[in-house]
């Protein structure tokens, strides 16, 4: 049996003798099977979990959520709070509209949980007439297969999933009330240069809707990221966590002047 040849793990650059352990590995095309099924099943057992967890956490959002109705100012809070989000918020219009926010809700595809639609429900306001404003992430499923599902319902499809050629972001043309309160006229999302698929400058937060592409992931940082820590991206609580390193206290008592510029080091997140 001709072996095949599998590249060693980038992180073993040095064996124990000092020598380079950077190098070609051999190993059977048997035991390479075996890691490549291995592989699936830790695949499989994480796609489970993921989607048990969200259907055991969907009642919890839904209290959460009538909790949340109730607190002032929460969602534009905590958007505001979500890193980059300054970026699409430098215009006090937006800061406006956004302030009439009172509830944000995803809802996941049924068929692939990992595509959704972002829900941003609004109090009445003097820019758009719709109460409800969605950011679609529409499953795009690839050609039917006989792809027999498992116990647990997952598929060899699902585990091939790539969000890249699988999701289609979708426009939502939004029913502004006046040219005057139009923001995505006002400020358009500015195309970067020749080659750059960025935008030099995004406009407006609203540019979100109605363009369908989301070139800065707004929308998987809101549904990933946001949803599931809103408590915490309102309180200011979100991320990680910072410890300061105070070694000798008896040496900023001798030398009061003298200045420490050591960053502070970030905590480890334990499992």
């Amino acid at each position: 049996m001709s072996p095949a040849k599998k590249r060693a793990s980038p992180g073993a650059e040095v064996s124990k003798n000092g020598t380079s352990a950077n190098k070609e590995v051999e190993i059977s095309a048997e035991d390479s099977l075996k890691l490549i099924e291995l592989g699936k099943e830790m695949a499989t057992a994480e796609l489970v979990l993921e989607r048990r967890a969200q259907a055991y956490l969907e009642p919890v959002y839904a209290k959460r959520r009538a909790i949340l109705k109730t607190i002032p100012n929460f969602w534009p809070q905590a958007l505001t709070n979500l890193p980059g989000t300054f970026l699409h918020l430098q215009h006090a219009q937006d800061q406006d509209a956004l302030s009439y926010l009172e509830d944000i809700w995803v809802i996941r595809d049924k068929t692939e949980p990992r595509c959704f639609t972002l829900e941003f429900h609004f109090k009445s306001n003097p820019y758009f007439s719709d109460e409800i404003l969605t950011k679609e992430y529409k499953y795009l499923p690839p050609p039917a297969e006989s792809d027999v599902p498992n116990a647990d319902g997952i598929t060899s499809t699902m585990l091939e999933f790539d969000w890249e050629q699988h999701v289609a972001p979708q426009a939502t043309k939004i029913q502004w009330k006046d040219d005057s309160k139009n923001l995505t006229k006002l400020y358009g999302r500015v195309a970067g240069e020749e080659g750059d698929d960025m935008p030099s400058d995004p406009g407006s937060f609203f540019n979100f809707f109605e363009h369908a592409d989301d070139p800065f992931d707004i929308g998987m940082a809101i549904a990933t990221d946001l949803f599931p820590e809103a408590i915490d991206y309102f309180t200011g609580n979100a991320g990680e966590s910072l410890e300061f390193d105070d070694d000798s206290e008896d040496d900023d008592d001798e030398d009061e002047e003298e200045i420490d510029l050591e960053k502070p080091r970030k905590k480890q997140k334990t499992a």
